[in-house]
């Protein structure tokens, strides 16, 4: 007779994991076509702005999304562990395909004014409340229904819908702006977003033919459902201190590592090396397509040997490799950059003091926020991706840079008139832009010098790293905490690494990188993160894959 764990998959399992992952692969979808399209909708949505300026706000706006996902894992966690899972991660699929619709038919600036950003943000704020509830309750309903023995290997499923909603999302704009060329920017953009309709039907479709998971029945059946289950998860030593564990050992350290390996990647690709927008993303839809069997490789492997041990090696790889394995993509992606810095070092010598981590929230039309001659002169290379080192200089010195062996000279811009100030910033520019071109820096890389299956197998190590700390996370997690509270505790750790730590990776490491003038510097976020998941979880969490889920 055939144990729990070694029976085959029903048709009724087979159906909670499809309808779950399904859903919350649309999920993702939805909310990862807004970064995709940053840069677009900021010209759409903030056309009052400068260039610069659109696409920091379009920016600041997705990541509202990410800042309310904890406030989401709250109210939907209560509701989760108060009504059950089935209806409460049905309610936020609607809130997160509605919202995402609607962005396609929302009018831009030009037409409604200040209302079109405004609006914008609002339904960014409800699609990170929404998803602040999903995950847990896809998460927590598929591991119910799975039989001891298994949990990993049926939750890991789930795990793939993140990066197979991101691959979607990328297929569909890829698909579109091919079609369409230039009216993609004009319009076309829209398109990705209106389609979302039609996975939000299928999605509710499925999920209406669900049953309750058994672990939740039993527990109302019982009468031991939670009354107050933000006071019992958060208020009560014993559980908080589960959450703080499950917020530094695991999922900080898993949030850093997914968004690392595929965000990050993309934009480093992109932005950093400057390779075409559509080879970058190619070459990272590619490295997904290899990756994403891992997820449930590692889910079924640690239903094997544990849950621990496959987290604490993809937080040590990631921490010890990430620095080589970047430098490797620019040797492979745009080798002329990586002969430039070797050959040509950019130094600005400059009075630090004047020397600042730009964020221009609050840009005036015409001229930047910061208008000190060190700021003008670094601003300019970091769009460059040129990495520089800063030589202090005298108090009140206005700064220069210092290009191989030609120097340059910046400017003070603040007692300048908007006019002045654009003629004398245009001049440094073409000065800056010209010496940069002389010393070999390219304006993108070159695809004839690209050896792109070096990069794509690099970019497909950091996938799998993605899929050590990402695969077995979601059974772990609802192994450490009790049915009664078991949606509302897992959720907020979650979200708090993913939404905060993980979704605000970015652009920390972005300014970390023009802080310091060193494209690789950014990077030490994700190590130091990581080495800090590695340590909690080796010491202070315990192995959770025998841990029967359906005794409280």
């Amino acid at each position: 007779m055939a144990t729990a764990s070694s029976a085959p998959m029903s048709r009724e399992d087979r159906k909670v994991i499809f309808a779950s992952s399904l859903g919350t692969v649309f999920e993702w979808y939805d909310f990862y076509l807004y970064g995709s399209l940053a840069a677009i909708i900021g010209k759409q949505f903030f056309t009052a702005l400068n260039e610069t300026s659109q696409f920091i706000f379009a920016l600041l706006a997705f990541a509202a999304g990410f800042a309310v996902r904890p406030l989401g894992a709250i109210v939907f966690g209560r509701l989760g562990d108060m009504v059950g899972r089935k209806y409460t991660f049905l309610i936020t699929i609607l809130f997160m395909g509605l919202s995402t619709f609607v962005v396609g038919l929302l009018p831009n600036y030009d037409s409604i004014g200040i209302a079109a950003p405004i609006i914008l943000i609002a339904l960014r704020l409800l699609q990170g409340l929404a998803l602040g509830g999903e995950y847990g309750g896809a998460a927590t309903y598929v591991a119910e229904h799975a039989p001891q023995g298994k949990r990993g290997a049926y939750t890991s499923w789930i795990q793939t819908t993140a990066t197979l909603g991101l691959f979607l999302s990328l297929l569909v704009i890829l698909g579109t702006r091919t079609v369409l060329g230039d009216d993609f920017a004009k319009w076309g953009w829209r398109i990705p977003f209106l389609v979302s309709i039609v996975l939000l039907a299928i999605s509710v479709w499925i999920r209406l033919s669900l049953a309750e998971s058994p672990a939740f029945r039993k527990m109302k059946s019982e009468g031991k459902a939670s009354k107050a289950p933000l006071t019992e998860s958060f208020l009560k030593w014993p559980n908080l201190k589960l959450v703080i564990l499950a917020l530094l050992g695991l999922t900080a350290g898993e949030a850093v590592v997914w968004y690392s390996g595929q965000f990050y990647a993309l934009f480093f690709l992109s932005a950093t090396l400057k390779v075409d927008a559509v080879t970058a993303n190619l070459l990272i839809a590619a490295a997904l397509i290899i990756g994403t069997p891992f997820f449930v490789v590692f889910g079924m492997l640690s239903d094997r040997i544990g849950r621990k041990p496959i987290l604490l090696a993809g937080f040590l790889l990631a921490a010890v490799t990430y620095i080589p394995i970047f430098q490797g993509i620019t040797h492979y992606a745009n080798p002329a950059l990586e002969e430039a810095q070797r050959k040509s070092p950019v130094i600005v010598i400059a009075d630090p003091e004047n020397c600042h981590f730009q964020f221009e929230a609050f840009a005036k039309p015409g001229k930047p926020t910061y208008q000190n001659s060190c700021d003008l002169v670094t601003g300019l290379l970091a769009k460059a991706s040129v990495s520089y080192t800063i030589q202090d200089a005298p108090a009140g010195t206005v700064a220069s840079v210092k290009i191989g062996e030609k120097s340059i000279d910046s400017f003070e811009g603040g007692p300048l008139d908007v006019a002045t100030f654009k003629t004398q910033f245009a001049a440094l520019s073409k000065d800056v832009g010209a010496e940069i071109k002389a010393a070999g820096y390219p304006a993108k890389a070159d695809e004839t010098q690209m050896n792109k299956l070096m990069v794509g197998v690099l970019l497909t190590i950091l996938v799998i790293y993605v899929t050590m700390v990402y695969g077995p996370i979601a059974a772990m997690l609802v192994e450490m905490f009790p049915t009664r509270i078991r949606y509302t505790s897992m959720s907020l750790p979650y979200h708090i690494g993913n939404g905060w730590l993980g979704g605000f990776l970015p652009t920390i490491a972005f300014s970390l990188v023009a802080l310091k003038g060193d494209i690789y510097y950014g990077l030490w976020y994700p190590i130091i993160v990581a080495a800090i998941s590695f340590v909690v979880c080796l010491f202070f969490i315990r192995e959770t894959k025998d841990v029967d889920i359906f005794k409280d």
